[in-house]
């Protein structure tokens, strides 16, 4: 038979198994791919699940299909067996998600076999849509979040300190209002566990609410010891909001992970760059008016959040599947699409594919090294990360500007930084690495704090210090969303990432304690010693990093060789197999080759 004919006969019979399969994958727009171009005319055949939580097929499709097609589908092999190889490469061949980014490629093409359960241009259209509507709304709500803690720096040289001062004057207050926030955000980190047991449009509507009126109260303080318990309440209610890392590895596969979590820690930058560039309107507009500039500051920057607050409850979805925003079979995609890659994990390591959490595994995560050594990252970094942005506009104003351009000035190295986080994130996922990166940030970062140490000594002018700000900004803020990644990134079942990333935070968080007294009054204008602390601190990252990548590369070796120990491959799949799951393996080497290098879980380096 010709090639042409081959192809026809080829197609022609997998229009009549996909058709005669089950007459709910027809209606739901299935087609059969065609021989010659290798795209179909609409989804999958074999993509139309039931909604069940593990994705299956209806029972009575499945019945169907075992009962009364197995002879179709042996010749609908026999059939691909007879066509010439290229056309064999052009009917079967397909590429998943998780090939394409390991290759570094997007697939755009819905190059896909007969079975498949959908196609890559269905699965980008899922994430794509996960990103404009979920990860921007997180986005803006954590840029919200991140204005209402750090606007207390602007607020500072606004004025708020005369007016709040007590009598006798205590030069630790402002101290003590930074510090307040950061005890109870660390005693209540434990709340991102509840974004698994809470509903979420629920639960992110409450935490936005509170914190909203709360940041909004802080206007009408009338003295430090007032604002210090506001400040307390605030902590508490955006310690909450912690987990949305944690929660959007209920949306995305891990090598998507660095980036949308970038997406959403890139709100920190620019909302320092916000802050900046709106305190200083607010200074300019309110110098002739009622209300003191700080306390205008609090209240306009506070109260949006509560207007953020009553939409959070129709954009945030409670799962994958409950996207008000999808329609129903992008639904299912974004459920199905996320199957494969949790399965896989607990098969490697027995845990279990049940939702909620399991103690045993919750609590396995505090006596895993790697774990610890995540977290100490975390709090080194966070001496820089949580100081820096509510102490610069003072430090800017130290090195001779006046306050006006010590707001101005604040915000561009937050707006380089802000780029800087996507680029790397993007290029972090496309190489699915993280130490590098980490490192390289690390050591940027500890390089700019130690030319603002050494500012006095070598007597640098003010241009040299404050092109300083710039590296020690972007190294921080990269570290933090790389760290992140990687913690949510290394641990194999959902019950670990939660204690993981939990672990994380209440360890990680203790450092702003630290860093908010880095730069007391008295030690500037150049601030020597919290300089030189935060250099060592991005240099210990950059040390811990590395022996991390090194033993997590020995952890994987291990891996390697037990799988190669414990595992035989056999070639023969079974009928049942591929009516339980319709992928077809037209290219069962490449399907199998496939399959094996998931089979164990593999840490990110």
């Amino acid at each position: 038979m010709g090639l042409e004919g081959s192809g026809d006969a080829w197609f022609e019979l997998q229009n009549r198994v996909a058709s005669s399969a089950s007459p709910s994958l027809l209606s739901s727009g299935s087609s059969a791919l065609h021989p010659q171009t290798g795209l179909g005319r609409g989804a999958s055949a074999g993509s139309d699940y039931s909604n069940s939580a593990d994705g299956s097929l209806d029972s009575d499709d499945a019945d169907v299909a075992r009962h009364h097609h197995a002879d179709d589908i042996d010749d609908l092999r026999a059939s691909r067996k007879s066509l010439p190889r290229h056309s064999r490469m052009r009917t079967g061949h397909h590429s998943s998600g998780d090939d394409t980014a390991s290759s570094g490629h997007n697939s755009r093409a819905s190059s896909v076999a007969s079975f498949q359960l959908y196609t890559p241009d269905e699965e980008n259209a899922v994430v794509r849509k996960f990103d404009r509507r979920l990860v921007l709304f997180l986005s803006l709500c954590y840029m919200l979040s991140f204005l209402d803690r750090s606007n207390i720096g602007n607020a500072r040289i606004a004025g708020m300190e005369e007016d709040l001062q007590t009598s006798p004057p205590r030069d630790e207050w402002y101290e003590w209002s930074l510090s307040s926030f950061y005890i109870s955000y660390i005693a209540f980190e434990w709340m991102a566990l509840l974004w698994r047991l809470i509903p979420a449009h629920i639960y992110v509507s409450a935490v936005i609410l509170s914190w909203g009126i709360i940041a909004s109260l802080q206007a009408i303080a009338t003295s430090y010891p007032i604002l210090i318990f506001l400040r307390t309440l605030l902590g508490i209610g955006e310690a909450a909001f912690t987990g949305v890392p944690f929660y959007l590895s209920f949306f995305y596969k891990r090598h998507e992970l660095a980036y949308r979590t970038a997406m959403f820690i890139s709100a920190a930058p620019l909302a320092t760059t916000f802050a900046s560039s709106l305190a200083w309107l607010i200074l300019k507009v309110g110098e002739a008016g009622p209300i003191a500039p700080w306390r205008l500051l609090f209240l306009a920057e506070g109260f949006p959040s509560v207007i953020v607050a009553t939409l959070a409850w129709s954009i945030i979805p409670d799962t994958p599947g409950s996207a008000s925003y999808l329609t129903p079979r992008e639904r299912k995609v974004a459920r199905l699409r996320l199957r494969h890659a949790k399965s896989s994990e607990t098969k490697s390591h027995g845990a279990s594919p049940q939702s909620g959490f399991k103690a045993r595994e919750l609590f396995a995560v505090f006596v895993d090294y790697t774990a610890w050594i995540m977290a100490f990252m975390f709090f080194l970094t966070n001496m820089a990360y949580a100081s820096l942005p509510v102490f610069l506009p003072t430090i800017i104003r130290e090195m001779g500007f006046t306050a006006l351009e010590a707001q101005a000035f604040s915000a561009p190295p937050y707006l380089v930084s802000f780029i800087s986080v996507y680029v790397t994130a993007w290029l972090s996922d496309r190489s699915q690495s993280r130490a590098g990166y980490v490192i390289f940030h690390a050591l940027c970062s500890a390089a700019g704090y130690a030319v603002l140490a050494l500012a006095q000594p070598l007597s640098l002018g003010h241009t040299a210090r404050y092109l300083a700000v710039y590296p020690a900004a972007m190294g921080f803020f990269n570290v933090v969303v790389l760290t992140i990644a990687w913690t949510v990134n290394n641990q194999q079942s959902e019950s670990r990432r939660g204690g993981g990333f939990a672990l994380l935070q209440v360890i990680g968080q203790c450092g702003p304690i630290v860093g908010t007294r880095l730069y007391p009054k008295k030690d500037g204008p150049f601030f020597e010693p919290g300089m030189r602390a935060c250099a060592a601190a991005m240099l210990g990252v950059a040390v811990l990093a590395l022996a991390l990548r090194i033993v997590l590369a020995w952890q994987n070796r291990k891996l390697a060789a037990d799988q190669d120990e414990a595992t035989e491959y056999v070639a023969l799949e079974t009928f049942e197999s591929e009516a339980d799951g319709l992928v077809a393996s037209l290219d069962r080497e490449a399907n199998l080759q496939r399959d094996r290098s998931r089979e164990v879980f593999r840490y990110m380096l």
